[in-house]
């Protein structure tokens, strides 16, 4: 009975999709599609909600900054997380493709994620100052690192056991459970009727045993074994996969796409503090819960339905979202140069129209480069991509310079401009989903 209902619901997520038809997975992972394909976002769910929970950009850095952090820690939370979490991919991925079957890696690597947002939770507890500050960040490195793993390996498993038509909707109807989870917790963030230090360490606690209970599901995939060419020495691995870039004009054109619309996930900080650079506008915007909702709200909306467009044309939705993206930062400058960007109003909705574009990049690049990739070489394309962009990211901590030298609208035009260069260079990617 669970069985049929099971396939029923998947039937009803993946309407369209040429029925059942497994256009790049093997006859026996197709039989085993609908059961793989919950088990994908059960756990990526987990995953999803865990990210909102210990947000480097809002959660901790209010964190750090309540318990009294030094304020050069607070800035060190998001290159951390992000630069940590991609950098060490390249080198990490020759040793990770001799495991037949990568979801132990995915699995171990979100069982170290919990323990390291437990460890955040606990340190948030028992410590204050600074003490606090660094339990926090050599957990969260901790955490980016484990996350690497999980990065590199959870795109070729995906490819392995959920056909093409259908990733995009798995990945993002995860994000979609997790966008309305959070969306929960930023509600109670805002009313106030918890204390909300008790509801931050509270949701660092949950963050951890969410992420090990994706861990302990993820292990139930039934994933064939896979090849394990290409592991082995990471230097010579390291050269070998930069060699893909001569190669593959359509991964460096990817790459380059990809690189652009960073502008995304670099905006935010930005915009927030042109929008609340007085006290009396950072009262009215109402702190981290409206901050939280924002950024939930824009993933419970949209990421379902990017996942779904990212099933047809992984091409179109980076090209959208670029666009999308272009429009809310210049919008921030319009709103700002207007004078009403410290308006109640302005600031949460060109915030919320840049993260549904954020949403739609993840869905987007993620889906392409799945789909661009083979299962031969999916995981070094993934970890050549996840470096460079790490690279790219830690270089955009420069904006920071930018932004104490000529002002945060400077940095957002900026910003702008990289998000418009992106949609004719998306333009030149290859339709995958018809290949």
């Amino acid at each position: 009975m669970a069985e049929n209902t099971q396939e029923l619901v998947f039937e009803m997520l993946t309407s369209g999709d040429e029925g059942r038809v497994c256009k790049d997975i093997p006859d026996s992972a197709c039989k085993e599609e609908a059961g793989n394909f919950f088990t994908h976002v059960t756990s990526l769910s987990t995953s999803k909600i865990s990210d909102g929970l210990i947000d480097p950009k809002l959660v901790l850095s209010w964190l750090l900054t309540t318990i009294g952090a030094p304020t050069w820690l607070i800035g060190l939370l998001v290159p951390v997380r992000e630069a940590g979490a991609l950098l060490p991919q390249l080198f990490t991925a020759a040793a990770l493709r001799e495991l037949p079957q990568r979801k132990w890696a995915w699995a171990a690597g979100s069982a170290v994620q919990g323990l390291s947002a437990a460890s955040m939770g606990l340190a948030a507890f028992f410590l204050d100052g600074a003490a606090a500050g660094y339990v926090i960040l050599i957990a969260l490195a901790v955490l980016a690192l484990a996350r690497s793993v999980c990065s590199v390996t959870y795109k070729d498993v995906l490819g392995k056991t959920v056909s093409k038509s259908r990733r995009g909707t798995a990945t993002g109807t995860a994000s979609t459970v997790g966008a309305a989870a959070v969306l929960v917790y930023g509600g109670l963030l805002t009313v106030g009727w918890i204390d909300r230090m008790s509801l931050v360490i509270g949701g660092l606690l949950l963050a951890g045993g969410l992420w090990m209970t994706g861990a302990a599901l993820f292990t139930t995939l039934k994933e064939e074994p896979g090849s394990t060419e290409g592991g082995g020495n990471p230097i010579k691995s390291f050269r070998d996969n930069f060699q893909l870039l001569a190669e593959d004009k359509q991964l460096r054109r990817f790459i380059l796409t990809r690189g652009l619309l960073i502008s995304t996930a670099l905006a935010p900080p930005f915009m927030v503090a042109l929008g609340t650079d007085t006290e009396e506008a950072s009262q009215m915007f109402g702190g981290l819960g409206l901050l939280v909702i924002a950024s939930a709200g824009a993933g419970l909306l949209s990421s379902y339905v990017w996942g779904r467009l990212a099933d047809r044309s992984s091409r179109k939705v980076l090209i959208l979202t670029a666009a999308a993206a272009t429009l809310a930062l210049l919008a921030t400058l319009g709103l700002n140069a207007a004078g009403l960007l410290q308006d109640i109003w302005a600031l949460p909705l060109v915030l919320f129209v840049l993260m549904i574009a954020y949403q739609g990049v993840r869905l987007g690049r993620s889906t392409h480069l799945v789909d661009m990739a083979s299962q031969d070489n999916r995981a070094a394309y993934t970890a050549l991509s996840n470096t460079i962009i790490g690279t790219l990211l830690i270089l955009g901590s420069g904006f920071s310079v930018v932004a104490h030298m000529a002002g945060e609208a400077v940095v957002i035009g900026l910003l702008a401009l990289m998000s418009a260069l992106a949609i004719p260079v998306a333009f030149g990617l290859e339709e995958v989903q018809d290949s």
